[in-house]
Formats: C-alpha cells, structure tokens, sequence
C-alpha cells in the first residue's frame, strides 16, 4: 500500500550540481531526500512560493495539456528504487480509467506542485523502507 507523502524541503545549492527535496510521510516522521536537477528544483520552489511568471513553464504546460485534452491529474507515485534511482508514474484519469505515464520524480513532483490544488504524492512502502535503509 503506498505512503501518502507531502513536500517538506527543498535545498537549492548554487555551487553543486545536484539539489534535494525532502519527501516526508504525511501521517507519520519518515521522510527522505531525492536528488533533482537545477532547473527542476527551481521549478518546484518558484510554484511553492507562489512565484509565476508571465508564462507557462514546462510543468505547468504539462498541467494545461492534460487538462485541456480530458484528462484529470490525479496523483504522483514513486514506485521503484533502482541502483540508487527512483521510478515515479504520474496518474491521469481519462474517460473514467486511471492510466499512468513514466516520469522522473523531479518532474512529476513539479507537476504535482503546479497543479492547483497540489496532487497527492505517494511512495511504495518498499521504496520509502528501502530509502530510509540507505538514507
């Protein structure tokens, strides 16, 4: 049964190439960390202070794409933790079935985050137990 987790943190560093977000349980202590990109941590800040700009970024076409062809946003998934990898699936709702599309949790985090209001994110019990084993 997967983990519903929320956004705690974001660490954006100007001197190393990768940045960190912090997942952590939403009814529980556990939390981990995700190395991301640059441009994806920024993303992701920028839409949690409430910054826009006069134009859509790429997670927010993402959003108005999805929307604008049927679909329903509905949720995040970090399902798989590979040679220290994660694997997340963003969770569309078309026509009435739930189909999910492979993403970088980076970018389905984002997504998440530009979506109003923010989609659930959720961790595979494996993943977050493995996580926090080598966390």
């Amino acid at each position: 049964m997967p983990v519903e987790m929320r956004l705690a943190r974001i660490i954006i560093s100007e001197i190393n190439e990768s940045q960190v977000v912090f997942l952590r349980e939403v009814d529980g202590e556990r939390q981990f960390p995700i190395l991301i990109g640059y441009y994806e941590a920024n993303s992701i800040d920028r839409r949690v202070k409430g910054i826009r700009g006069p134009r859509p970024l790429t997670h927010d076409l993402v959003v108005q794409i999805v929307e604008q062809m049927g679909g329903e946003l509905d949720s995040v998934v970090i399902s798989e933790l590979k040679e220290h990898t994660y694997y997340a699936s963003l969770r569309i709702k078309v026509d009435g079935e739930l189909i999910e599309i492979d993403s970088r949790p980076s970018d389905a985090i984002a997504v998440a985050v530009s979506h109003e209001p923010a989609l659930p994110i959720y961790v595979a019990e494996d993943v977050l137990d493995e996580a926090m084993s080598t966390g």
